[in-house]
């Protein structure tokens, strides 16, 4: 039989219902001995009843509402003077200092039709920051006998069935019995534990201090719990949440402890996994962005302390983009991490490579005590990145663009740190990729240029800050003018007039050059519609066309197509241009889509910059194109005897071959223009003809039908 004096009941088989969590809110409640009355509650005869800080009542079980007479939940929020009003003292008693947590109590009740009940029973209170919450067991006076057999029968099933290891100690601390849930759960048998003294159970996780505090609280309180490493008998240890109970006799003297045992290693585990979850990444294992950012913190919180340097790398992989789109996903979430195992191989242990996302990874480089060993690192990375990645059946090539940051030298915080990083990094793919980039202040100086940039772009379309120029673009054979390239230009209100080489950067990449280009687009065309109005003239103009537009089928075509029909214009005079660049490094799938949507528009296509790129006869080959223009580096030292005439030439016969019509480019004396038409050249743009003007200024060139060629009479 389980050893205990009355009233104790330290066993719980069923989880409480929702009606007694305020009276386990407080964080001075001792839960295991709550939890236990109350889960007994529901399957003992006793009545049980438990109040909140305020004296109502949270719970009743099965047996005290017959015995009160209320149906279930009716006596739920009643004052607990209603049903026991002899209940003032005893709560006094248990509030004063050194008084027992359970006291015997005998007293009056009344039931739901106010009849007396003579009851007898515990009382036990919990502290809590607003006040002391009570639990009180009874029965009727006349069935209170001192040890009943149905009671102990009760106690012995509860005790031996339940799944959670128990022990039963004496005053001194000796083993007077275990359940057979202990046993299983320490693989020792009842014979090994029984008599001898509870420290036969301590663990060597914890030390002669823990258990020495742990068992004084008990000895002050007559409760502990906490989580507690456990040791099987075959040595394996485990985690297990503890909590120690006491059962004191009627002279107030400690009769018996009780020790609960639950392993929670399954908690453990599942705890770990989430853990996990959020602090490292999935595909590479590293450590992911959160937990990045505390261990930079940690890293700059040590340096503070000791005065030491913290070094940050901030990776990128060149082209990764490229090879994903073509590859595949799955091809390039392998070669995601293998970088990440090289990236681990090239770094000191205690060091952190973290996976940031994408293809951006990080190093967190702990105590830097040498410049020259963070070089040595940057380039082992360098050259184990390099190296050939094999990818199923493929072999890739790839390169890394590196940013370098040190703290406390370049920045005093870990934000600021990464920014400068990034920086960097960005700062080495724009030197030309596959390299490394250490941090200055002119970076940043640079980056909040470029942020408040960004800021008054996203104003600038709105506030009507654009306005477009148009350059002439000429018929070589006649001089008139028959076409015009649109040129955007942003006048910034405090900063003048802000060179396009620097904004549409900007603009493409915060998606803001979409809006741009329709607004270009929709303005030249109003234009060349009002001077058709005005002067009669049908003259196509130029409209360049972003990459971003066209990488990211950000372009409406079917709304261009019915914004000419509103103006009345034919398709025919618009050209749209791309850079030989833009078919280089895209997919030919996607511009061949962008490209037939044009020409089924009715809209014709020229291709700028001919011949700076590679391979740029197989793509005359493959796209449609109605226009090649002669970039002006090959036509700013055109000379009769000279090798760039040979390569217009061969440029303009290839081009006439194909039936495609050329635009030289960057025409500015009268030797270019007379060799480029002599050459057969269709058409010529440049300053000898005309600097980009506004329509202001552009009209009267277009309005007379000025003849633009040189040492003619009408030139203006």
């Amino acid at each position: 039989m389980f050893p205990l004096l009355k009233p104790s009941f330290p066993f719980y088989v069923q989880e409480p219902g929702p009606d007694v969590a305020a009276l386990l809110s407080s964080e001075h409640a001792d839960r295991s001995h709550i939890l236990a009355l109350i889960r007994l509650g529901d399957y003992s005869q006793d009545a049980f009843l438990a109040t909140d800080t305020r004296g109502s009542i949270v719970y009743m079980n099965r047996s005290a509402e017959r015995l009160f007479g209320y149906r279930k939940g009716a006596a739920i929020g009643l004052s607990v003077d209603a049903l026991l009003p002899d209940v003032r003292e005893i709560n006094q008693r248990l509030r004063q200092p050194g008084s027992r947590n359970t006291l015997p109590w005998r007293g009056q009740g009344l039931d739901r039709q106010r009849q007396p009940l003579m009851l007898s029973g515990a009382a036990t209170h919990i502290p809590a920051p607003t006040g002391h919450s009570h639990l009180y067991v009874m029965r009727p006076r006349r069935a209170c006998l001192p040890d009943t057999d149905r009671q102990a029968e009760l106690a012995s099933l509860v005790y031996r069935s339940t799944s959670e290891g128990m022990l039963v100690l004496d005053p001194k601390g000796f083993i007077l019995d275990v359940n057979p849930a202990f046993v299983k759960l320490r693989g020792r048998p009842e014979s090994e534990v029984i008599g001898r003294h509870v420290r036969c159970l301590n663990s060597p996780c914890h030390d002669r201090e823990f258990y020495r505090t742990m068992w004084r609280t008990v000895m002050e309180t007559g409760s502990w719990q906490g989580e507690h490493w456990g040791q099987h008998a075959n040595g394996e240890l485990y985690p297990e949440w503890l909590s120690i109970n006491t059962s004191y006799g009627t002279d107030g003297e400690v009769h018996r402890r009780v020790m609960i045992f639950s392993n929670i290693a399954e908690i453990k585990q599942a705890e770990a996994i989430i853990w996990k979850q959020a602090n490292f990444d999935r595909l590479t294992d590293l450590p992911n962005r959160q937990m990045f950012h505390d261990r930079l913190e940690q890293s700059i919180r040590k340096s503070r302390r000791t005065g030491g340097r913290t070094g940050l790398l901030f990776l990128d992989l060149d082209r990764f983009k490229e090879i994903n789109d073509t590859l595949g996903h799955a091809m390039g979430d392998e070669l995601l991490k293998e970088a990440a195992r090289r990236l681990s191989g090239c770094v000191r242990q205690s060091d952190t490579v973290a996976r940031l996302g994408g293809d951006e990874f990080t190093v967190l480089l702990d105590d830097i005590r040498e410049p020259r060993d963070v070089e040595r690192l940057t380039r082992n990375i360098l050259r184990r990145l390099a190296e050939p990645f094999r990818l199923g059946v493929e072999t890739v090539f790839i390169s890394t663009s590196i940013g370098i940051t040190f703290y406390p030298d370049d920045a005093p915080d870990a934000e600021s740190l990464l920014n400068n990083a990034d920086q960097a990094m960005y700062a080495a793919k724009a030197e030309g990729r596959n390299r490394s980039c250490y941090f200055t202040l002119s970076m940043q100086e640079q980056a909040q240029t470029r942020m408040r940039l960004v800021n008054d772009l996203h104003l600038a379309l709105d506030q009507s800050q654009f306005t477009l120029d148009f350059q002439p673009i000429v018929d070589l054979s006649s001089g008139r003018i028959v076409k015009a390239e649109t040129l955007l230009r942003w006048h910034h209100p405090v900063r003048g007039l802000v060179s396009p080489n620097e904004f549409i950067p900007l603009a493409e990449e915060t998606g803001i050059i979409r809006s741009i280009g329709d607004w270009v687009f929709c303005e030249a065309t109003r234009q060349v519609a009002e001077w058709r109005r005005q002067y009669g003239l049908d003259i196509q103009v130029s409209v360049n066309i972003s990459p971003a537009q066209l990488r990211h089928e950000g372009l409406d075509h079917a709304f261009w197509r019915s914004h000419l029909d509103t103006l009345g214009l034919s398709p025919r005079q618009v050209i749209v241009e791309i850079t030989e660049g833009l078919l280089i490094d895209s997919g030919d799938e996607r511009i061949q889509r962008q490209l037939d949507a044009f020409r089924e528009a009715g809209m014709q296509v020229a291709l700028d910059d001919f011949g700076t790129g590679y391979s740029s006869l197989s793509y005359l080959r493959k796209f449609n194109i109605d226009f090649l223009k002669i970039d002006q580096s090959f036509v700013a030292n055109l000379s009769a005897d000279g090798p760039d005439l040979a390569l217009c030439e061969a440029v303009i016969l290839l081009a006439h071959k194909l039936g495609l019509r050329v635009v030289a480019e960057g025409i500015e004396s009268r030797e270019q223009y007379e060799l480029l038409a002599a050459a057969g050249c269709d058409y010529g743009q440049g300053y000898l003809f005309a600097r980009p003007l506004a329509p202001v200024d552009f009209e009267p060139l277009l309005a007379n039908g000025t003849d633009l060629r040189p040492g003619c009479p009408l030139r203006a």
